[in-house]
């Protein structure tokens, strides 16, 4: 195999699959990616860490030679990224070898056979739709953070898409970790009814926000099965995500989104965050709760830790109830404020054992519900 590429095309690329790739890897042939090259002019390098595989496809300055080579991902990633700028990088293989070539740098990486290279075998991926990757983007920014990374809980450990006809035929995206749980609704796509409950494992979504990010003016294809997920971005010569999906039953999590709560507090997302980032500052991580005290028209925000004294703040806020005392991990609530892009929040309350509904209003695509901590 023999082409040539120019350095920015291959760092992106690289920067792309190199991050599927572990770094301690028991199974050497994971430490590479395989870099095919054809008589089209066209290289396509893939990464695999067996669960998710990434294959970028990208246009070479030239192609002498047709063929295929598997070379380590994160030093030829390194090697790209301290090139220099403009520089056009030669790849050839010979004896087991690939020498790299730019300007006056070169150098000789030790290879593995491409027949060794275990590739995700899709199988039939019967439903298909297309989504505006900005509102991909958007659903997965929404909802990935309440993502558990209990492992022995592994059924929580992804985004839970599926559709349904609650309110009209709508796609949803859910993940929770027992203690919050988000959720995001859009109108459901052509294409995707009728398709079965699939769990998106964490690493995939992180993998697919960053591809993503190079591609937000476009849409992404998704196909899947019940097995199987895989997301092209980028249209011809783009990159395409295929990953297993998770193997479990997600919890029935309509259960937990109250109904009935008849408290409702509204106030500016961002001044009550920095209120409760400010009072969490002298909370230990056997204190992380911060107490809320509802009263008319004001919030009082505070913390007692044993070790390090406490702290109170008022937040002004639009509250008509019976005053209550409400306690939240500190984090927690703080999570969910980041998501609200408007200069105003809901929370509709019950009680201070009951969980509390968070939205930015009734229209708001998301929906979080943050169980309470007793203080």
């Amino acid at each position: 195999m023999k082409a040539t590429i120019e350095r920015a095309r291959l760092l992106r690329c690289l920067s792309h699959v190199q991050s599927v790739v572990e770094r301690r890897n028991t199974i050497p042939i994971l430490s590479n990616v395989l870099i095919e090259a054809d008589a089209d002019g066209r290289v396509k390098i893939t990464a695999t860490d067996l669960d998710l595989q990434v294959v970028e496809s990208l246009a070479a300055v030239s192609v002498d030679g047709a063929g295929a080579i598997t070379v380590s991902a994160h030093l030829l990633f390194d090697i790209a990224r301290k090139l220099p700028d403009g520089a056009q990088v030669s790849l050839e293989t010979a004896d087991n070898r690939m020498t790299v070539k730019a300007g006056r740098s070169r150098f000789q990486l030790p290879t593995l056979p491409r027949d060794d290279f275990p590739v995700i075998v899709e199988g039939d991926l019967p439903t298909s739709f297309r989504l505006p990757a900005r509102q991909l983007a958007e659903m997965v920014d929404r909802t990935r953070f309440a993502i558990s990374t209990e492992e022995t809980r592994y059924y929580l450990n992804g985004i839970f898409l599926h559709v349904s006809d609650d309110d009209g035929p709508v796609l949803k995206a859910a993940a929770t970790d027992g203690h919050r749980l988000a959720r995001f609704t859009l109108p459901r796509p052509e294409g995707a009814e009728g398709m079965p409950d699939v769990i998106v494992p964490r690493k995939a979504v992180a993998e697919l926000r960053k591809l993503l990010e190079e591609a937000l003016d476009g849409d992404v294809s998704i196909d899947l099965s019940a097995s199987k997920i895989r997301f092209t971005m980028g249209g011809e010569g783009g990159v395409v995500l295929t990953s297993k999906l998770i193997d479990g039953t997600f919890p029935d999590y309509s259960r937990v989104i109250p109904t009935g709560n008849d408290k409702l507090l509204k106030l500016d997302p961002k001044s009550f965050y920095e209120g409760v980032d400010r009072v969490a500052t002298i909370a230990t991580e056997k204190t992380r709760a911060v107490k809320m005290g509802l009263e008319p028209d004001r919030v009082t925000l505070s913390v007692t830790s044993p070790d390090n004294g406490t702290a109170a703040e008022e937040v002004p806020a639009s509250y008509s109830s019976d005053p209550f005392e409400i306690g939240f991990n500190a984090n927690y609530l703080k999570d969910i404020l980041a998501q609200i892009d408007s200069d105003s929040v809901e929370l509709h309350l019950a009680d201070p054992g009951a969980p509390t509904l968070i939205r930015q209003d009734e229209k708001s695509p998301a929906l979080y519900v943050l169980m309470p901590m007793r203080v």
